[in-house]
């Protein structure tokens, strides 16, 4: 049981005899379920784990061939129910569940159908875990990241002065799926020029237009594991402050890049990054975090942020995602994943940083 340290960990610092876990990402951690109904209820049974996996019937072929390390059980929808008329409550005190996951409806429901049983809302039950990737996970990541930067390649040849942000955003997720993703990991960004400085800008009807730079950001999903990757690209020759823009990014991201390793603090790395942009006059145009976790989700712990002041673990893969932003003029994000590791860090991503020109 790839889980079974964590949640030994977890059950004995609150004192609990069981977990419910509704959280589906670390439910897809734990026993390899990718459906989008299920609970998993791990019991400690002296100094071993006993789970149990509880779906629907939609699932249930894909249960059967998914989940590991728990006994699966297909119902009907009406899980907890079956969970109770089964007796996996029966000799149970107390029950973890992750309050981060579940609403104050659905915990006082919880309680409702399992009245002898007492509720204890915990957080980060498996974060620290689910953030260590192991060899598999980094190849997965690795594998959805070669797809985006071969959509990327394409990119560059495909578009022209005048298509709109919305056709490139839809070829985008059409050569993702062609090559073998999944799916798309977040609606991809493609932002020119002025609206390159709204850091999440939505593809609009907007026509590229020459001068402009161009932000690209997108990822995709293989085997539940997410890419993540954003270049900013010049249509026709940039003005010299677009250029100093970009230049002043990359060099912030190769210093962050250079300084990133396993147990430095989150918001340490942060500075690194923020500094060289500073010194450059444009710290006020850089609004968010240097980076987050990337896996099972696009978006996961560890956050890399001056908000928040903790070790970054070892074997956590990171985005490196500095960017600036003037309203109403240019934006510009350049983006990695990294993997940390104790003596530095290894960049999955290999596609081109230096400013690209499309004539």
């Amino acid at each position: 049981m790839r889980f079974q340290s964590s949640i030994l960990s977890a059950l004995s610092s609150h004192d609990a005899d069981a977990v419910l876990l509704s959280f589906l990402p670390d439910i897809r951690w734990c026993v390899g379920f990718s459906g989008s109904n299920g609970l998993l209820l791990v019991r400690r049974q002296g100094d071993e784990l006993d789970a149990h996996f509880v779906t629907d019937g939609r699932y249930k072929a894909q249960a059967a061939h998914e989940v590991a390390d728990a006994q699966v059980h297909v119902p009907g929808y009406n899980l907890l129910p079956y969970m109770v008329e089964e007796g996996l409550f029966d000799g149970l005190n107390t029950v973890l569940f992750q309050k981060d996951y579940v609403t104050v409806e659905q915990q006082e429901d919880w309680a409702s159908k399992v009245e002898d049983v007492s509720w204890k809302g915990a957080s980060s039950v498996l974060t620290r875990a689910v953030a260590q990737k192991t060899d598999e996970e980094i190849e997965q990541i690795l594998a959805a990241q070669r797809i985006t930067e071969r959509v990327f390649a394409y990119i560059i040849d495909f578009i022209e002065p005048g298509m709109t942000e919305q056709e490139v955003a839809a070829r985008i997720i059409y050569e993702h799926l062609k090559r073998g993703a999944e799916k798309m990991s977040f609606d991809p960004i493609v932002a020119s020029g002025a609206n390159g400085a709204l850091p999440h800008a939505r593809p609009s009807s907007k026509k590229i237009q020459e001068g402009e730079l161009l932000v690209i950001d997108m990822g995709c999903i293989v085997n539940g594991y997410a890419s993540d990757m954003t270049r900013t690209i010049a249509i026709g020759q940039p003005s010299p402050k677009a250029r100093e823009v970009y230049d002043t990014v990359l060099k912030a991201q190769n210093a962050a890049i250079e300084a990133a390793k396993a147990d430095i603090l989150s918001n340490v790395l942060d500075n690194v990054a923020r500094q060289v942009i500073e010194e450059q006059g444009f710290g006020e145009y850089f609004s968010h975090g240097l980076g987050h976790g990337v896996g099972l989700q696009v978006h996961e712990w560890p956050r890399v942020s001056y908000h928040v002041s903790y070790p970054l673990p070892v074997r956590a893969a990171v985005t490196i995602e500095p960017g600036i932003y003037i309203p109403g003029e240019v934006g510009v994000r350049i983006e990695d994943i990294i993997v940390l590791e104790e003596d530095g860090c290894v960049n999955l991503t290999s596609a081109p940083k230096d400013l690209i020109v499309v004539e």
